[in-house]
């Protein structure tokens, strides 16, 4: 076995072993008590909201097929979104469930804009390491109002916050899943990860951004990976050294 193939394997193993997933509990909202405004009415289990009792948070659980349907209640009344499962129908391509699950979380940036959004502590980060959120996000409109709506996520973990694409969307219209990726550097071992829905939309016309398949994971080897490597890398050279000394003593 030669030593690049080894050095290969090795690096492999350590990029490998850094790229996994850091503690994001429940990143696909599906452990839950139900549809309904989170913190209202129903819990997801291991994110947290402003007590929406005090108008701290207007964020919603959807199930799959609820959306346009039955819809989730809430502090104000029930909440559905435009799209196909209305009567009659909104062909405007909102399907039934986001790409990662049934479940997912829908927000009012227009009632939820000064509020810290929905959030979650994150553990175990290395400080200076960069960290990769990614996400699913959406947008559409509460079922009842019309009028263009302008959407996005503002991400923050710890002091850092990022914002990810603007969406424009008609009246009763819909912008289709897609993932976004943020990159973040921790400055601490423990960190708030937390998503908030933004808008200058007026009121009349609410939208809504939808989230789902929250992960965190590091981006680069870690330093502690890279310490293993190095050792690794060292301890093979010297026993190639020693091979090479014992042969030239045996001639």
């Amino acid at each position: 076995m030669s030593l690049k193939f080894v050095l290969a394997c090795a690096t492999a193993l350590a990029l490998a072993g850094a790229a996994q997933a850091q503690s994001v509990t429940n990143g696909s909202f599906e452990v839950n008590t139900g549809t309904g405004q989170v913190g209202y009415n129903t819990t997801v289990a291991g994110w947290s909201v402003p007590d929406p009792h005090v108008g701290g948070s207007y964020t919603f659980l959807f199930g799959p097929g609820t959306a346009d349907t039955t819809g989730a209640p809430g502090q104000f009344g029930q909440v559905i979104l435009w799209g196909p499962g209305n009567t009659p129908p909104t062909p405007n391509g909102l399907p039934p469930t986001s790409p990662d699950g049934g479940f997912y979380i829908a927000s009012d940036p227009v009632l939820d804009n000064h509020a810290p959004g929905l959030t979650q502590v994150i553990t175990g980060l290395t400080p200076g390491q960069q960290y990769d959120v990614g996400f699913y996000e959406a947008f559409a409109q509460q079922h009842g109002f019309i009028g263009p709506t302008t959407n996005q996520w503002n991400v923050s973990l710890g002091g850092q916050t990022l914002s990810g694409p603007t969406v424009t969307i008609p009246s009763m219209g819909f912008s289709p899943w897609t993932h976004i990726n943020l990159i973040f550097t921790a400055t601490g071992t423990s960190e708030t990860l937390g998503f908030l829905a933004s808008s200058p939309s007026l009121v009349a016309s609410p939208p809504f951004a939808l989230l789902d398949g929250v992960s965190l994971t590091s981006v680069v080897p870690e330093p502690s990976v890279w310490a293993m490597l190095m050792v690794g890398v060292f301890a093979i050279g010297a026993a190639a050294r020693r091979r090479r000394f014992a042969a030239l003593a045996a001639c």
